[in-house]
């Protein structure tokens, strides 16, 4: 049988990339699949319903049943409105994929209070939007699985992402927080930082030969590698996994720590500024963490 058999699953960002190779695999595995998509560009201006009823279609055409949403996650009726339309056309709602996303990097000096705002609208509210409106069924039910998506940009950190690297990040705490408070209903929340090419990535500059070098590995991940980790975490296959960060990389899957404390010092008489520099500093300085370090420093390795 296939995993997903009697399923409703929500996939945000459903018209393209990642998104839709999500939604298409969730179909074949016997999900009933809402595809919503605001159908932007990849920093979020304009409006298409194309991607979306594309998409829809072509699940259908395979013989798989979906719908096509537009609506803006970063709308809070708009969000609401992708699980109204789950439980109106398919009579319930067991899995949502909070994908969508923009970007609109800028050089941290240069970042405008409008390029920080549409990029947390997005990604967290976004997140926070469509979670939220799924909750009250997810808890009637006794079942749901959130599967969120972060990035390494958050994670670890790269250049020119302030805004789109505090949202993934909070996106962390918005899925642990969830699992947390979910877990006595019996509903899951996991996060995924996906390695794949799309026309989000397409967007970032390549200004050294270090830098083309990471776009050209990126090129060799396709965006249906992602799929089949989205579509465990929605069976219930996956009802022991929450509260966890998982990774996608071509062929590879990873599983990444939490912050925890690494080092400890303690000084009975309490610390002072000379203290700590003259003492602590020195004892803590070995395990430091790079602070140069990105994603590309971590995975620099061609993907497997």
């Amino acid at each position: 049988m296939a995993m997903l058999e009697g399923k409703v699953v929500a996939v945000t960002g459903a018209g393209r990339g990642i998104g839709r190779e999500i939604a298409l695999l969730c179909a074949r595995e016997g999900a009933a699949v809402v595809i919503n998509d605001f159908g932007g560009s990849a920093d979020g201006e304009g409006l298409d319903a194309g991607p979306a009823q594309e998409t829809a279609n072509d699940i259908k055409a395979a013989g798989g049943r979906a719908i096509a949403n537009t609506a803006s996650v970063a709308d809070p009726a708009g969000a609401a409105s992708i699980i109204e339309d789950a439980v109106k056309s398919f009579g319930q709602i067991d899995a949502i994929v909070n994908n969508a996303g923009i970007l609109r990097d800028r050089i941290w000096h240069k970042m405008s209070h409008e390029d920080w705002s549409a990029v947390i609208d997005v990604h967290l509210n976004g997140a926070f939007n469509v979670s939220k409106a799924a909750t009250p069924y997810f808890r009637d039910q006794g079942s749901g699985s959130f599967i969120h998506f972060t990035s390494t940009s958050g994670l670890i950190g790269n250049f020119g992402q302030a805004n789109y690297s505090a949202a993934k990040l909070g996106i962390v705490g918005l899925s642990q927080s969830i699992a947390l408070d979910m877990a006595r209903a019996g509903v899951r929340s996991n996060c995924i930082a996906p390695f794949a090419w799309s026309r989000l990535v397409a967007t970032i500059p390549a200004t050294t030969p270090e830098e083309e070098a990471r776009i050209e590995r990126l090129k060799t991940m396709s965006a249906d590698k992602i799929a089949p980790l989205v579509a465990f975490l929605a069976s219930d296959a996956a009802k022991e996994v929450s509260n966890q960060i998982f990774g996608v990389r071509k062929n590879e899957i990873f599983l990444f720590s939490k912050p925890r404390p690494i080092r400890s010092m303690q000084k009975s008489e309490g610390w002072t500024p000379t203290s700590i520099a003259e003492e602590l500093l020195p004892a803590f300085r070995p395990s430091f963490a790079d602070p140069a370090e990105r994603s590309g420093d971590v995975f620099s390795y061609d993907p497997i």
